[in-house]
């Protein structure tokens, strides 16, 4: 799937006359409101005063300026976005979204944002890796709606390794940080800048990047999501990425959170 889309960006950067008309159009629109789970340093959260902040949402921000667009978050819970995002409570989800088959039945998704693996965040030196096997007996927290809640209910639980959802990232850390928790799943990047290297992180480490998916859970890459009836929407935003792909504005934006390349692979093994 991601070779795919790399081919069509490829073309979108060639094909500059195509482009064109899409930005025209593009400035008709009043405002773009992307649903947001703010929970999720450093891709999302709320700083002090209460403002978005955030890789996704400085990327979101960036999207509307190459539309000419007043940008709008409006925050949500992870596990209620899809269903407010067809309630037409704002107009794309970006909030870290992974894009799976199961939620391509009911979302579109644009092209690429970014990717990363899911990783177990265990205590240091506990041992535990991300198996069934290693967990069975243990208390797994996973954020409520994400790909990782339904991994480790897929393949966890039914093992023996007890599950427990919360509305939050930052729930999820803190019963960790209590010893309620024995691991926690979740993206490896959010997970290490996030937490692994904040000082709240300092007695854990990871326990290792998930690999076994035969059902596919996990999906691919993380896009935005906007509804099925609204393509022209869809087209506007992935012409977005295009441009800020084409005009250096994603690398810049990147550079200022990670020190390597978070849309082309996950961090050269840093988990482990």
């Amino acid at each position: 799937m991601k070779k795919v889309f790399r081919s069509a960006f490829t073309a979108l950067c060639a094909l500059g006359v195509a482009s064109a008309p899409l930005a025209a159009h593009a400035k008709q629109m009043h405002e773009l409101r992307f649903g947001v789970d703010a929970t999720y340093p450093p891709f999302e959260s709320l700083s002090p005063s209460g403002a978005f902040q955030g890789f996704d949402i400085d990327l979101g921000k960036a999207i509307c300026a190459e539309l000419a667009t007043k940008c709008v978050f409006v925050s949500q819970s992870f596990d209620g976005i899809i269903p407010a995002l067809e309630a037409r409570k704002f107009d794309a989800i970006l909030s870290s979204m992974t894009v799976t088959p199961e939620r391509a039945k009911q979302i579109a998704f644009s092209t690429e944002m970014y990717n990363e693996p899911t990783a177990l965040i265990v205590r240091k030196g506990s041992g535990l890796k991300p198996t069934a096997e290693s967990l069975k007996g243990k208390t797994v927290g996973v954020e409520a709606g994400t790909i990782q809640e339904s991994y480790a209910k897929t393949y966890w639980e039914p093992m023996g390794v007890k599950v427990v959802s919360y509305p939050g990232q930052d729930q999820v850390y803190a019963d960790l940080l209590s010893g309620r928790l024995d691991a926690s799943l979740q993206d490896s990047v959010e997970a290490d800048y996030g937490f692994l290297k904040t000082s709240r992180g300092a007695d854990f480490q990871f326990g290792g990047d998930v690999t076994y998916d035969p059902k596919d859970v996990l999906g691919s890459y993380i896009a935005i999501g906007v509804r099925k009836d609204d393509p022209e929407l869809l087209k506007k935003i992935d012409w977005a990425i295009a441009e800020l792909h084409k005009k250096g504005i994603y690398k810049k934006i990147e550079a200022k959170y990670f020190t390597f390349d978070v849309y082309g692979a996950p961090p050269a093994n840093s988990m482990n």
